[in-house]
């Protein structure tokens, strides 16, 4: 009989058993907040009026060939790491230079664009939802994400509105914007050499547990997490 035969019949568990491969890589958050502090204080040079008009194009080289495809590289690593925050957050700051870069140098010196403005009130509005996101975990990274938000609301709002009053907080909050996201790379460049906390980050609820959880306790869930689920 089938059944004195010794074999086993594969079940439907081992059937569709699958392999979960994790490949670690360097956290790309430092690089993308070196790109976004960068790109920011060029922006800021223009608004403060510490640049002449007649450097805006290549201010805005700056931030298509340096803010855009460093910060583009954090997002696609960032979505490797499987951090989804983090990733969507340095995506929406990538095309926001790559779209402001080429728009400045198309436009003669000290122009506005209402349609510009616009993308840009929508691009912080967006870049809001990262940032609550990665309130949960982080929120050194969080409140950078916050600032740029607002940074490029103050910038979309002056695009729209062309006052002087309103250029001048964007640049200002651009210097802020520096400041942090300076202090968040390196904190982050720190941790990520030392393989713990040097310089504060702030971490809280799943960011501080992945610092001291083992591989095993940060599998759970795994299975339900995109790219491993059926659907997104």
């Amino acid at each position: 009989m089938a059944g004195e035969s010794g074999t086993q019949q594969p079940t439907s568990e081992s059937a569709a058993r699958a392999r979960i491969v994790l490949r670690p890589i360097a956290s790309p958050m430092a690089l993308g907040f070196i790109a976004l502090g960068g790109a920011t204080l060029v922006l800021s040079g223009l608004q403060l009026g510490w640049l002449a008009s007649g450097e805006t194009n290549i201010a805005a080289l700056v931030l298509v060939l340096f803010g855009f495809p460093l910060q583009l590289l954090a997002s696609i690593f960032g979505f490797l790491a499987r951090d989804g925050a983090a990733a969507t957050g340095m995506g929406v700051l990538a095309v926001s230079w790559l779209t402001t870069g080429i728009v400045k140098f198309l436009s003669p010196p000290g122009a506005t664009s209402a349609a510009l403005g616009i993308l840009l009130l929508f691009a912080g509005a967006a870049l809001m939802i990262p940032a609550l996101a990665a309130s949960f975990g982080k929120l050194v990274p969080a409140l950078v994400l916050f600032t740029a938000a607002a940074r490029l609301l103050l910038s979309g709002a002056h695009q729209v509105t062309t006052l002087a009053p309103v250029q001048f907080a964007a640049g200002v909050v651009g210097v802020v914007l520096v400041a942090i996201a300076l202090y968040a790379a390196l904190a982050l460049a720190l941790e990520d050499v030392r393989r713990r906390t040097v310089l504060p980050v702030l971490r809280m609820g799943m960011g501080a547990t992945s610092m001291r959880a083992t591989t095993a306790e940060q599998l759970v869930g795994i299975d339900n997490e995109a790219g491993v689920r059926e659907q997104l």
